[in-house]
């Protein structure tokens, strides 16, 4: 894995987990740590203030500039704001041992944004809800699929609550893509030394055991204990059960194989189980 962890941030408290996480990944990874904080550059704000109506001469060009002053002065507002929040979570990680800690505020849309990133950036951390939590049940934030989809490095979605991954698993289905996560958790030092789970769930798959034996021969290779195990029965619930049996702590998956036009009528199993599952979970594009 090359480059920097980047950590997606807003002004919500799940920014601080997300903070310790990307920090604990940037330690494993021995990689610079950058904390992003993406501005709209076209939030939904009003005044209240009735702008309508004869407004006498020369009104239109006063209003302008009154305007224009006024967004001029919320955005340097909030600028300093988001300074003064970034740098506290930048001495977060900085306390948590990643002393090559940086910081960034952007002004734009957080698809396009994180996809400029993309280049040099060897993993993304991200909560699954944001600000938005606080106003919404929504259960997963509204960005987390658009975004997962425009990228094509491994994103790291956290929930709540740091704690320091001990075991993790990997569900494996014997394709391509779950197959290449297994190579890269075979060579990264972000999962060395902890037990790495295999579990093979949902409809039959042929060679489905030359598969899952495949996989645990490459890990154990690289010196991992691999556990595996093929459970039928529905992906979500055998997931999940095996997650609480095994005490995982963070689950490797790989994320919206299929279109979005797809999902929209058949629904996604990766957005099923980011709901389901309430660890850190590390998506494989």
């Amino acid at each position: 894995m090359d480059s920097k962890v980047l950590a997606c941030v807003d002004q919500s408290h799940y920014a601080d987990h997300v903070t310790d996480y990307a920090a604990w990944a940037a330690r494993r990874l021995v990689a610079p740590l950058e904390l992003l904080h993406v501005i709209d550059r076209h939030p939904e704000i009003g005044t209240g203030n009735d702008h309508s109506g004869s407004i006498g001469f020369n009104a239109q060009e006063v209003l302008l500039t009154e305007l224009a002053d006024r967004d001029a002065a919320r955005v340097r507002a909030e600028r300093d704001q988001c300074r003064v929040f970034l740098n506290t979570l930048r001495e977060r990680a900085i306390a948590a041992g990643v002393r090559n800690t940086d910081m960034r505020q952007r002004h734009g849309e957080l698809e396009a944004t994180l996809t400029e990133q993309e280049a040099n950036t060897s993993l993304f951390v991200l909560g699954r809800r944001g600000e938005s939590a606080a106003t919404t049940q929504r259960d997963l934030g509204r960005n987390v699929e658009r975004v997962v989809r425009a990228l094509h490095k491994p994103i790291l979605a956290v929930t709540k609550d740091f704690h320091e991954p001990r075991r993790v698993m990997i569900a494996f289905d014997g394709g391509s893509l779950s197959r290449k996560g297994v190579e890269m958790v075979a060579a990264s030092p972000l999962f060395r030394g902890l037990p790495c789970h295999l579990l093979m769930s949902g409809s039959p798959v042929q060679d489905g055991h030359k598969q899952i034996e495949w996989a645990k021969r490459t890990l154990e290779e690289a010196g991992f204990e691999a556990p595996a195990a093929i459970v039928p029965g529905d992906a979500e619930q055998v997931i999940a059960r095996a997650v609480q049996e095994h005490e995982i702590d963070l689950l490797i998956m790989g994320a919206y194989a299929h279109s979005p036009l797809r999902s929209l009528f058949l629904g996604s199993k990766t957005s099923d189980l980011l709901r389901s599952t309430t660890i850190p979970t590390l998506l494989l594009r």
